[in-house]
């Protein structure tokens, strides 16, 4: 297999579709999903996604890039990974979905929709993600996955991540790649969702992060080097190499409310150009839908992912606080 983006775009499988560098084995499990082991003993495992929406390029580009280098044996490989590419239909078509958000259908709540493309997308995703983690060689092996992403909205922290519900404590390791990945900010969720990392999370304790990279653009007119920081950290985390320095650890947020949009009566008071991250005060209306109002309720919230157009019964925002802010003002 030459190139794993365009042989997943072709629609057709590979002719070979198993091989061996003198570093690595592969197997070609379907449409954008591709299976690589280590030839010695795995350090860990990691599931790499990438194009859950398909108007997001640079993260599948990007993850592309290091897949090639693997498979052209240019670059060492020290874990077992599952690299995937979410939505091939909605790669082929420059677009965010086609019916339904993916990310919006794991833990099973594929089941809730229609039949059609994403949501069987959906299950097998959630099939070969279950085999791959179920798939160990040893007892005690750590997982990771962390799901590539870019933004529709502008923001004023560049590049961040959005870590899923976990009763655990997060690694530290863990922390310290997100940092050394260049990331300036991180939103940890107090309540499940439908994501594909709260999937890995939830079912399989897997230490999981969507990243958020930057704006999403179509293939071809993204600016890789803005992108440099989280590729040299994949680059160093795939072949065990040291970590690049990080520049500075990312402020912390944490979710505190989600605005849902119920009906067609549904009103987001926020300009069509608000950035992520966003500050707004302690009373403040964010939006309206009927009878329910929502309000800010802390000192400052910053607004994440406002999207008046979702589906009805789906998150059109989330207001955070920061945590040291927050932290700060308790201890006064």
């Amino acid at each position: 297999m030459q190139d794993f983006l365009q042989q997943t775009l072709s629609g057709d499988a590979p002719q070979r579709q198993r091989g061996e560098t003198p570093y690595l084995r592969w197997q070609w499990l379907d449409h954008g999903i591709l299976q690589l082991e280590p030839l010695g003993e795995p350090q860990q495992a990691l599931v790499l996604s990438a194009g859950i929406h398909g108007n997001e390029t640079a993260p599948v580009e990007i993850l592309n890039t290091l897949i090639g280098a693997l498979l052209r044996g240019e670059m060492q490989l020290r874990h077992r990974v599952l690299a995937i590419l979410g939505n091939p239909a909605a790669l082929r078509a420059g677009k965010r979905y086609l019916r339904h958000d993916v990310n919006r259908l794991f833990g099973g709540r594929w089941q809730r929709i229609d039949d059609c493309d994403e949501a069987r997308r959906a299950l097998r995703l959630e099939q070969a993600t279950e085999a791959f983690w179920l798939q160990e060689t040893r007892e005690v092996q750590p997982r990771w996955h962390l799901d590539l992403h870019t933004a529709i909205r502008g923001s004023w922290h560049t590049r961040f991540g959005v870590l899923p519900l976990n009763p655990q404590p997060w690694p530290d390791n863990f922390i310290d790649w997100l940092t050394a990945a260049g990331l300036e900010a991180l939103v940890f969720h107090t309540a499940p969702g439908g994501t594909f990392t709260h999937f890995s999370c939830a079912n399989f304790n897997a230490a999981s992060c969507t990243l958020e990279l930057g704006k999403a653009l179509p293939f071809g007119t993204n600016d890789l080097t803005q992108f440099a920081a989280a590729q040299q950290a994949l680059a160093a985390l795939l072949s065990g190499e040291p970590l690049p320095e990080a520049q500075e650890a990312p402020r912390r947020y944490r979710v505190v409310q989600q605005i849902t949009r119920l009906s067609e009566q549904f009103r987001l008071h926020m300009d069509a150009e608000t950035r992520n991250f966003t500050a707004f005060p302690q009373g403040a209306l964010l939006a309206e839908d009927g009878e329910t109002r929502y309000f800010v309720q802390q000192a400052r919230e910053y607004v994440l992912f406002p999207n008046p157009g979702v589906a009805l019964g789906l998150r059109a925002g989330l207001m955070l606080v920061e945590e040291n802010a927050q932290t700060e003002a308790l201890s006064r």
